[in-house]
């Protein structure tokens, strides 16, 4: 019974061996390939853009709060201790508002990339998948630095999904 055993995991990783030893294996570097797409480079100053629009509106509502706190701690010792009291409630509003507009904004600026990179991944992986295909691969692996492929033996990809993007 043990020998039973032992020749039926024999068989199962010999005939394992054998169906992996068929398979055609490639690689591509998806990082190099999409940073490389024309759709990226517009999705890129598109983020740019709102980036800088998300920028100046904060730096004016920073520079805002800073004048204000500048003028009410010139003012505070002629003030009186109620306005003291207001003038410090409206300062942590402010600054509540600017910490609020601050998380917001860099919310709507990671949607917006998703929504931009979403279709642009999308483009890519079909062509990956049809110049694949179109060599018999049944395996493409990412190459891309930290994906964790550490050998990349096979052919590379790249330039063919990139003659297969048009560019």
């Amino acid at each position: 019974m043990k020998q039973f055993k032992t020749l039926a995991i024999a068989l199962v990783l010999i005939i394992t061996t054998q169906v992996s030893a068929q398979s055609k294996t490639a690689h591509i570097d998806v990082k190099a390939l999409m940073t490389t797409m024309p759709e990226m480079k517009t999705a890129q100053a598109q983020l740019q853009t709102l980036q800088e629009t998300y920028d100046k509106e904060y730096k004016g509502m920073v520079q805002e709060y800073q004048t204000k706190l500048q003028k009410y701690e010139q003012e505070a010792p002629t003030a009186g201790e109620a306005v003291n009291e207001t003038r410090s409630k409206e300062m942590q509003t402010m600054g509540q508002r600017i910490q609020e507009f601050q998380q917001k904004a860099s919310g709507q600026l990671q949607q917006k990339e998703l929504d931009l990179l979403k279709p642009i991944m999308e483009k890519a992986q079909a062509a990956i998948q049809k110049v694949a295909t179109a060599k018999g691969y049944d395996y493409v692996l990412d190459a891309t630095e930290g994906s964790g492929l550490i050998v990349a033996k096979g052919p590379d990809l790249l330039a063919d999904v990139k003659k297969q993007l048009g560019f």
